[in-house]
Order: C-alpha cells, then structure tokens, then sequence
C-alpha cells in the first residue's frame, strides 16, 4: 500500500493527520514543506525521514527516500518527511548542514507535539543521513536509521553519537560515497552500529530499492515498541 500524495495545506496541523497529508510546519527560517502517512496498522511510534543534498536534486520526493518512508510506514510507524529549506515550498536557503539541523530540530518538535510519549525514530539518504545522525543524540532519538551516510564528504569525527539502535545501509559499489570509507569508519566506531552491505548497488539504489525495503524491515522490526493507541 502506498502513501497518496495530497493537496498542500497552508496552516500547521494540530494533530496527526489521520490520512496522508501535505502542510506546512513553522521553521526557524520559515515555512517548511511536509508530508506524513499513519502506520498501517496500530502505531508503533513516529519516524522523521531526511532527504540527499538540496543542492543536488534532493527532495523529500527522492526514491531512495519513499522507500524507506514505506519500509517504515509497513513496520508501524508513523511517517514524517519534509524538505529542507529553500526545497520546494520550503522557505530559506541551504545552510552547509547547520541550519539543516535546525529544520530537522523543529519537525521533531512538532512530531513529539502530536504523538506526545511516542518513540521518534529519526532515518535519512546521504545528505540526510548526516543530518540525522548529527542530530540523534541531542533530540534523543530512540532509533537510527543512516543509508549511504557520506563519510569524506562531510565531517563525521567530531559527532557525538547516539547510544540508540542504529543501522547503517551502504552500497557495495556507490558512485557518489566512497564505501571503503564508510566500512572503515563503521569499523573503528567504539559502538558499531548494525551494517548492512549492499552488493551490486549503486548510490541510488538502482534495481535494489526493494531489497533496501527489505533490509531496513529486518533489521529495525526487533526494535519497534509496543503498539499503541494513536488517537
């Protein structure tokens, strides 16, 4: 089953929308663009989903990014994505990462708002994935999901990072991250997240996206809460 998309609505939802939904959210430099779906079936929590770099096509549109919505939205979870600013609807321009954080900083807030007790789990595609997890510590994520995390093209040493779940999904043959660098830096993490290395894919995931479906399902189902009311 699959999220349908719909009409943009101007003013910031009060609660979770009980049906897929487009809107806008108060950022910290303006409007941001979002789109949520409810769990199939009863909710098990709220995910907030993260998009590949603005200034290179990047949307909350991304293929790479609808499928993990839809990995996620099949385990229980209740779906948020939303494009950085200066995307789409979304108002203010690209930050280098920083004010990023911020945008990413205000959708939590707002998720936690609605689903007040909910677990949050944070996932994010490249650019995305290095928002999140710069991000996962202090918003108290309660699992992280990192695929095709862009390890040499961004500063990942200084990050603290989370002591939740985590799982990091790359691309045996990825044209746009280095995944030698992402195996040797997972490698000598103090804490190793869980790796899942995808033979034969690209950066895109070309012909592999129901594998990454798969792969993300696997590996977080052991992970998920206890269902719960989401009225």
């Amino acid at each position: 089953m699959r999220a349908m998309k719909s009409e943009l609505r101007t003013t910031e939802p009060d609660m979770f929308p009980a049906e897929p939904a487009s809107f806008l959210l108060r950022g910290p430099a303006g409007a941001l663009e979002a789109a949520s779906s409810p769990a199939e079936g009863a909710s098990r929590g709220m995910a907030v989903i993260c998009h590949p770099h603005p200034l290179h096509g990047g949307t909350m549109h991304n293929k790479v990014v609808t499928i993990i919505e839809r990995a996620l939205r099949e385990l229980g979870l209740d779906t948020l994505r939303f494009n950085f600013r200066g995307i789409g609807q979304s108002q203010g321009a690209f930050d280098d990462g920083v004010g990023e954080s911020e945008d990413l900083a205000a959708v939590a807030a707002w998720a936690r708002k609605v689903r007040p007790g909910a677990a949050l789990w944070l996932a994010g595609f490249s650019f995305g994935s290095y928002v999140v997890l710069r991000n996962a510590k202090r918003l108290d994520a309660d699992a992280l999901i990192t695929v095709a995390p862009p390890v040499g093209r961004w500063e990942f040493d200084a990050i603290e990072l989370p002591d939740c779940p985590w799982l990091v999904v790359q691309g045996e043959e990825d044209e746009v991250v280095d995944p030698q660098l992402v195996f040797d830096w997972v490698e000598k993490l103090a804490v190793a997240p869980q790796l899942v290395r995808m033979p034969e894919t690209s950066h895109f995931f070309h012909r592999r996206l129901m594998d990454l479906r798969g792969a993300i399902k696997n590996a977080m189902r052991g992970y998920l809460p206890e269902a719960r009311d989401s009225a």
